[in-house]
Formats: C-alpha cells, sequence, structure tokens
C-alpha cells in the first residue's frame, strides 16, 4: 500500500508481530455518513444491504457491509466491496424523496484492527471507556477518543477491535498502539 494512499504502509510493514495485540491496517473500504429521520432508516438499511442499528451504541454487518449507530440519527455505512459512486446511487434511489444527508466520507479515516487477548488492554492505554467485555461487548461502536485522536471504535470479536482514525491522526494512533504494545513484545 502507497503512503500516498494511507500513511499507515510503512509503519505496518516495520510492526511487529505480537501475539498479545496485533495491529494492522484495515483495507480502504467505501465509508458514507448516513443522517436521516424515522422514515429513511428502513429504506437507507433495504439500500445499502444491512438494517440500519436502532439501538445506542451498536453495529450491524452483514458480509463485506457494516453499518455503525453513531447519534440517534446518524450511521456510518461501511462496504467494502462497492464502488463509492455506485453504492451512493443505489442509496440515493431508496431514499428518493425522504429527507436525508448521505456524504462520502472514503477518504476521511482509515481503519486499524487491534486484535489478540490484550488487545482491550492496549486500546485502553488512550482510550477512558471501560473496555471490558461486559461493559463493551461484541457489537458495540461508538465515538470515542484514543489520546487525543477521535475515533470510531467496534468491537467485532471478543478479542478484535475495528478502530477508525481520521487520516491526519492514523500515524500518531498507530505510533501509541505500538507504543501501548511494547510490553508484551
Amino acid at each position: 500500500m502507497s503512503d500516498l494512499i494511507s500513511p499507515l504502509g510503512t509503519l505496518a510493514a516495520t510492526a511487529a508481530d505480537i501475539a498479545a495485540a496485533r495491529l494492522s491496517v484495515i483495507a480502504p473500504a467505501t465509508q458514507l455518513s448516513f443522517r436521516g429521520r424515522e422514515a429513511a432508516i428502513g429504506p437507507a438499511g433495504a439500500g445499502f444491504g444491512v438494517d440500519l442499528p436502532r439501538q445506542a451504541c451498536r453495529f450491524a454487518r452483514s458480509g463485506a457491509r457494516l453499518a455503525a449507530w453513531l447519534g440517534p440519527d446518524e450511521w456510518l455505512l461501511i462496504a467494502e466491496d462497492a464502488d463509492p459512486a455506485a453504492l451512493q446511487a443505489d442509496l440515493q434511489a431508496a431514499l428518493a424523496g425522504l429527507p436525508h444527508a448521505l456524504v462520502d466520507v472514503s477518504a476521511r479515516a482509515l481503519g486499524i484492527a487491534v486484535e489478540g487477548p490484550r488487545a482491550a488492554y492496549v486500546l485502553n492505554q488512550g482510550c477512558p471507556l471501560d473496555l471490558d467485555e461486559a461493559a463493551f461487548p461484541v457489537g458495540m461502536a461508538t465515538r470515542t477518543v484514543f489520546a487525543k485522536a477521535e475515533i470510531v471504535l467496534m468491537r467485532e470479536t471478543p478479542e478484535r477491535f475495528r478502530v477508525e482514525v481520521w487520516r491526519s491522526f492514523a500515524p500518531y494512533a498507530w505510533g501509541l498502539l505500538e507504543e501501548a504494545r511494547r510490553e508484551f513484545a
């Protein structure tokens, strides 16, 4: 992956393989910010191919598509299998006549996977949330901070977290994650 595409390319290539908490770059995906009221939620989910979660701080996944609830009328839609323009056209067709906002934010953030038995511990070095599985279970998603960077944090499995961090903060967040996992090297 070119550093022009992802500023994490070089950092990921030189990252040590630490089984307690592995770091990897998540492949670029189409990301859309969707905002809509009650009438638009069902059609948006149908157009996207994933029912949008209605419970606070949850995400739903179907294959290569993920919808994360970020607020009472806001979802982050991630599609690992779609062209942004085509996906946006499909969603606009499904939402025709309904008030909504749909913005392509694919270039805004990069994904980092943190996985392993000590993944939550490593993330807690910069994230103030209780990441114990009882407090932050599989399927949880929220906008929070990692040190001074705003992130969207999702727990995909008991030992795997997805961190979506703004592109300009990605090397900073990666560096802090590397520092937090050094004790397990």
